[in-house]
């Protein structure tokens, strides 16, 4: 056997790939967690309203390839490390914000996305005269400012009519709902303004067809991707 005699053009090629490996290593080692948070109501928790059991923010953070064809590689699993903290929860109100919220720990990157005040349109609001929209607001501003989480993306509400008089489900004079719906989405616009950014569900909704809805008011599997695509880009901004 002749024995192996490194050149010094093989010592030099054998040091400068360890050096790329390693460098690669460090990379790897130094990038930073995202975790996504979800809070709020069915739009981001509508994973019981279809087959698959998905909502937005598993789109977001690793896209269906199989469902979604569209959005393979959009995901933010193809960006980096990144993990999903779910708590948004199915007919949720402002009041239950808080809970949502408890015993929240913030490590690395954290992305908040928000999408509330559909239920409580349905609980009363949607014919309010002002002064329990007020309240809503109040609560809102008061747990985005006190939520640990600076990255928040806050969606407003959708209109499951798609601006429809004749879909009107809740036997309220359509001109005052949609008044207190405007209303309740300029409040969130504003918040939104002050502490993150804005996402407009219902400016991109109102583009859709019936089929992006389920149980007459709910995100359907298409309304959950949707939902993804309207904070998609924003959400990639933040990483």
């Amino acid at each position: 056997m002749v024995p192996f005699r490194p050149t010094r053009r093989r010592f030099i090629q054998a040091i400068g790939g360890a050096s790329v490996l390693t460098l690669l290593g460090c990379n790897r080692r130094q990038q930073t967690m995202v975790t996504l948070y979800t809070f709020g109501d069915s739009i981001l928790d509508c994973g019981r309203y279809n087959e698959f059991g998905v909502h937005p923010g598993q789109l977001l953070v690793q896209n269906d390839d199989c469902l979604f064809p569209e959005f393979q590689g959009q995901d933010l699993a193809s960006r980096g490390p990144v993990r999903l903290e779910h708590r948004a929860r199915d007919g949720a109100t402002v009041d239950g914000l808080p809970s949502q919220a408890h015993r929240l720990r913030v490590e690395g990157k954290a992305i908040a996305l928000i999408t509330i005040g559909g239920n409580d349109l349905l609980r009363g609001l949607i014919r309010d005269p002002g002064a329990g929209i007020a309240t809503f607001a109040n609560a809102l501003d008061t747990f985005v400012q006190q939520l640990q989480i600076r990255a928040v993306l806050l969606g407003n509400v959708y209109d499951p009519t798609l601006g429809d008089d004749n879909r009107n489900f809740l036997g309220v004079d359509p001109a005052i709902a949609r008044k207190n719906l405007q209303l309740m989405n300029t409040t969130i616009q504003e918040i939104a303004s002050s502490y993150g950014q804005f996402v407009d569900l219902h400016a991109h909704f109102l583009t859709g067809d019936p089929s992006w809805f389920t149980a007459t008011i709910e995100p359907s599997l298409r309304g959950a991707s949707e939902v993804r695509r309207a904070f998609l880009p924003y959400v990639v901004s933040k990483i």
